[in-house]
């Protein structure tokens, strides 16, 4: 994405969540200049900290004894809980000069846990105050520590890269020499030259997909970039997968709801579904069941004709999943579900034995 796309998302990911997006680009793109104008247009104050600068001491503070026990003084630019909202801009992370100084500021750029705040040692960040966090990649070209997998994994990875007609854009707005615009309108090659693949070893994980269910709930992106934005959290190809499932309604499995909640509309369709889509609608109505296995007469109904429906050897597996949900098994073994449930409540007792 170029700086322009870059701010449109950074302030929707701001605004609107407690995710931490991670600016990566070459020297020289707008990487820092894009942040601040986003913190200008969101109304909020701009904080700068200048990680390749900056020991173990400058973010957590001077230890102090009070009596028996040991503090940490409050760093000067760590804003307070009533201080207007900030955006603290976390620049050239991977420059930390000391390792233990990018141990220290994990913990900040990491967004806060449900119910929890932000936090660095012993000193805490209000909601109302937002990180974000700008890189170069680590590609050989600058001198510059390798994030670990486990810090990269915690923030939205937004790769930017050098557009003539972006420059050219902000170079109009700023009044930039007449002769220097025209030569390079001409000449837009002369601009910064990308280099290597910009490649963080951005990965699918549990947490990625949480990261990623958050920015779906929340925020609304331009579609030509949502993908990249998934990208930058679950991986290139995780994210095109995700992005055709999006796109590919009619191919999608049964929910756990439409089975239980709209069952006569569905029946035909869950008949249909193949047994990898069909996988995929009994792990919904396993998990939801787990987390409220207490089903209405119409819900027990319907789980009942859905497992009735399945193949055979689909039907035993689910079964033997179900009963070890202690109401839905008493669901399951009454009377009026033998017809269904009978066969495979027998074939799971002979497994037993």
């Amino acid at each position: 994405m170029n700086i322009e796309q870059m701010k449109i998302v950074v302030k929707e990911i701001l605004a609107k969540t407690e995710l931490t997006p991670c600016v990566v680009g070459h020297r020289g793109v707008g990487k820092s200049a894009g942040i601040i104008q986003a913190c200008r247009e969101l109304d909020r104050r701009y904080i700068s900290l200048r990680l390749g600068q900056m020991e173990v001491g400058d973010l957590v503070g001077i230890p102090f004894r009070e009596g028996e026990a040991m503090h940490w003084s409050r760093p000067s630019w760590l804003p307070r809980d009533d201080d207007p909202p900030a955006i603290i801009h976390c620049d050239e992370l991977n420059r930390a000069q000391q390792e233990d100084t990018l141990q220290a500021i994990f913990q900040f750029v990491e967004p806060p846990a449900e119910g929890m705040l932000r936090s660095l040692h012993t000193h805490r960040l209000s909601l109302r105050h937002k990180v974000v966090v700008s890189i170069n990649p680590p590609d050989g070209s600058y001198q510059v520590a390798t994030l670990d997998r486990a810090l990269i994994d915690r923030m939205v990875m937004l790769f930017v890269e050098t557009d003539y007609h972006c420059w050219a854009r902000y170079a109009l707005e700023r009044e930039l020499a007449g002769e220097v615009r025209r030569f390079l309108a001409a000449n837009s090659g002369m601009l910064a030259k990308q280099g290597m693949p910009m490649d963080l070893q951005v990965e699918p994980s549990e947490r990625g997909w949480e990261m990623v269910s958050i920015l779906q709930k929340s925020c609304r992106f331009p579609a030509e970039l949502e993908m990249e934005v998934y990208a930058g959290i679950v991986g290139k190809e995780a994210a095109i997968m995700f992005m055709r499932w999006l796109s590919d309604r009619k191919g999608r499995p049964l929910t756990a709801g439409q089975v239980l909640n709209d069952w006569p509309r569905v029946a035909e369709r869950a008949q249909a579904q193949r047994d990898d889509v069909q996988a995929a609608t009994m792990n919904d109505l396993s998990a939801t069941l787990q987390a409220s296995p207490v089903l209405a007469e119409e819900e027990e109904d319907n789980l009942v004709a859905y497992i009735s429906v399945l193949p055979r050897d689909l039907c035993f597996g689910f079964v033997k999943t179900l009963l070890k949900i202690p109401e839905v098994a008493l669901a399951l073994v009454k009377d009026r579900h033998d017809s269904v449930v009978f066969d495979a409540m027998q074939a799971i007792s002979r497994e037993a034995h």
